[in-house]
């Protein structure tokens, strides 16, 4: 196995509670290198899902796209960071730049506490918005234009990368620089034969995707894949098959 592609795999445990998501964890904590909680999982089962998943292996992307005042946001910050094997906490880009930079600074406090510190990550705009979802709650203009803006924003906060979708991944690279983490979701690899550039894609609700191996030529850090892996009829051979994808498309 490729450790350098199985540490870019992030698995999204998307799942209503912990039995499920333990179970499934249990058989392919080998093939990712880390799990990411959302906040359906985490409402249901609380911060124990952290302890009981990082106790598998991987690491723990938690993914509760914090978005609110900034001191409210410091402070959830600050006690999400407590939490054991953390790699990954994301806030939202949308809430602008005060609320981002208490964001770092409950990051940077915690540093004298001798945490491991996760990398602290904003999300731009979500990969199932197009741009009449856009349009709609008055963002204008096209999605790879207003997620670099927001990306820039977020590197000036102190945010230590960007979620985003595959098609804004090139743009952001340039804008923000090689050492500026940028994780995707909204990767859906290709079903049924012939080249990977011509093979139909199943989205589900995702509008701006793109296969594994497009978005590690892109310049990805990190790939969050659930459904074609938690809902496939033999989840190990799909995390294997996506490995070997992005193995594939490394420098």
């Amino acid at each position: 196995m490729n450790e350098r592609a199985r540490q870019k795999l992030i698995l999204a445990l998307d799942f209503p509670s912990i039995d499920p998501a333990l179970k499934l964890a249990q058989c392919i904590s080998s093939t990712v290198g880390i799990f990411k909680i959302n906040i359906h999982l985490f409402t249901s089962a609380g911060p124990s899902a952290v302890e009981k998943l990082h106790q598998l292996g991987p690491d723990i992307f938690l993914d509760l796209k914090f978005h609110d005042i900034p001191n409210t946001v410091k402070g959830a910050v600050s006690s999400a960071i407590a939490l054991p094997g953390l790699r990954l906490l994301d806030v939202h880009a949308l809430g602008g730049l005060e609320m981002m930079r208490a964001a770092a600074a409950a990051r940077d406090e915690a540093k004298n506490a001798n945490l491991a510190l996760p990398k602290l990550l904003a999300i731009t705009i979500l990969t199932s918005m197009d741009t009449a979802a856009m349009r709609g709650v008055g963002i204008v203009g096209p999605a790879s234009k207003r997620v670099v803006q927001l990306a820039r924003l977020a590197q000036k906060a102190g945010m230590d990368g960007v979620v985003a979708s595959p098609q804004e991944v090139r743009a952001i690279r340039r804008a923000c620089g090689k050492d500026f983490l940028i994780v995707v979701p909204g990767i859906r690899p290709s079903v049924g034969g012939g080249p990977a550039g011509g093979r139909k894609r199943k989205t589900d609700d995702q509008a701006r995707v793109a296969t594994p191996a497009e978005a590690i030529r892109a310049g990805a850090d990190y790939l969050v894949i659930g459904r074609p892996i938690t809902g496939a009829p033999d989840p190990m051979a799909a995390a294997g098959a996506i490995l070997e994808e992005i193995s594939s498309a490394l420098p």
